[in-house]
C-alpha cells in the first residue's frame, strides 16, 4: 500500500496553500456534513469561538478564509468549532534532559490521512506541523524549540469545543515553552478527548489530558497511548493494544533516542491493522535543541527543520517490518 507525504513551505496562504484545499476539500467537506448541514455550527457561532477563545488566531483565520474562496461552509470547517467526531490510535514518547527528544508513531486509516507537512509563518513564528483539516496540527514544533504530538484519549464523550489540531496549531503559534503550552491546553475547550505530549528546548516537558467534560490536567507522564489515567473505552483499547503499548513504551524512558526510536518500528508499537484504521502511517522524531523533525518509515528518512525547510514529495510503502 502506498501512501504520498508532500511537503510545503508557504509563510502565509497562497496558491500551494490553495491547490493543497482543492486537493482535499472534496473529501472534508463530505466528512463535515456527514450528520447534515444543520449538525455544524453556524460560521458566526464558529466566528465568535475563535474571537473568544483564540482570539490571536482570528487574523490567520479570516486570510485562510479568504483564500479558500470566502465560502460559508469553508469558513464553518476551518473554524474546527463543534467537528465531527472522530477516533485514532497513536504511541507517544518524551525523553526529557540536556538533549530532550519527542518521539511519536501515528496510527489511522491511510485513507484519512492527509499526508502534508506544513512550514509557515502565520504569526511571524515558523511553525512545522504534521496536518490534519487543511491547517490544523497532529504533531509539530516551532522555532523557539516547543515540541507538541497528540493521540486520541480513548473516551466516547464529545461536548461543545474544538477539534484539537486547531488548538495544537494555537499552542505552536503562540507559546514558546511548554508552561505555555498548558495555560493553552487548560483554557481553550475541545470536543472530544485527547492526550497532548510537550517538551520545550530546556527540556521541560508535560502529558496533557484534555477533555470536553472534565478540566484539563497537566501530568509528568514520559509516555502515552489512548488511555489517561486508566483504561474507559475496554474494546478500543484491546483493538489497538493501548495498554500493551504504554508498557512498551515505559521500558524506553531512559533510552537513547536512536534506540528508542528503533522500538518503535517494532510490535506493539508499530501496527499494521491498516484496514481496521490504527496502521502505523509515520514516525516522527522531534529534537527541540535545533527546532528539527524527522520523518521515518521502515524505508526512508527524511529530516527537516524551521531553520531548513524544503518543498518535496515523498511515496511510502506501508506494510509489516521485515
Amino acid at each position: 500500500m502506498e501512501l504520498t507525504f508532500e511537503a510545503i513551505d508557504e509563510d502565509q496562504p497562497g496558491p500551494k496553500w490553495r491547490a493543497l484545499f482543492d486537493r482535499h476539500w472534496h473529501a472534508y467537506s463530505r466528512w463535515f456534513l456527514r450528520e447534515g448541514v444543520r449538525a455544524r455550527p453556524t460560521y458566526l457561532q464558529s466566528l465568535r469561538a475563535i474571537a473568544q477563545h483564540m482570539p490571536e488566531l482570528k487574523p490567520a483565520y479570516e486570510k485562510i478564509i479568504e483564500v479558500a474562496g470566502g465560502g460559508d461552509l469553508e469558513a464553518r470547517f476551518l473554524a474546527m468549532w463543534c467537528p465531527p467526531m472522530y477516533i485514532g490510535g497513536c504511541s507517544q514518547l518524551i525523553l526529557p534532559g540536556k538533549n530532550p527528544a519527542l518521539i511519536r508513531n501515528y496510527d489511522y486509516s491511510p485513507k484519512l490521512v492527509e499526508g502534508t507537512w506544513l512550514a509557515s509563518r502565520l504569526h511571524g513564528r515558523r511553525v512545522l506541523g504534521m496536518g490534519d483539516c487543511l491547517w490544523g496540527v497532529l504533531d509539530g514544533i516551532n522555532e523557539d524549540g516547543l515540541a507538541l504530538s497528540l493521540s486520541f484519549g480513548g473516551r466516547t464523550e464529545v461536548g461543545k469545543g474544538f477539534g484539537i489540531p486547531i488548538v495544537m496549531r494555537y499552542a505552536l503559534e503562540f507559546a514558546k515553552t511548554t508552561a505555555e503550552a498548558v495555560k493553552i491546553f487548560a483554557r481553550v475547550p475541545v470536543h472530544m478527548s485527547y492526550t497532548i505530549s510537550a517538551v520545550d528546548r530546556a527540556g521541560k516537558s508535560a502529558t496533557i489530558f484534555v477533555n470536553p467534560d472534565r478540566p484539563a490536567e497537566a501530568t509528568d507522564h514520559l509516555v502515552s497511548t489512548n488511555f489517561q489515567h486508566q483504561v474507559e473505552w475496554p474494546r478500543h483499547a484491546t483493538a489497538t493494544r493501548s495498554v500493551e503499548r504504554a508498557a512498551a513504551l515505559a521500558t524506553l524512558t531512559k533510552s537513547a533516542p536512536d534506540a528508542a526510536l528503533a522500538a518503535f518500528f517494532k510490535p506493539p508499537l508499530f501496527q499494521t491493522s491498516y484496514d481496521k484504521g490504527y496502521g502505523t502511517l509515520y514516525t516522527a522524531f522531534y529534537r527541540p535543541q535545533d527546532a528539527s523533525c524527522e520523518l521515518v518509515w521502515l524505508t526512508d528518512r527524511w529530516r527537516q527543520s524551521c531553520s531548513d525547510f524544503q518543498d518535496g514529495v515523498k511515496v511510502i510503502q506501508l506494510g509489516a517490518p521485515a
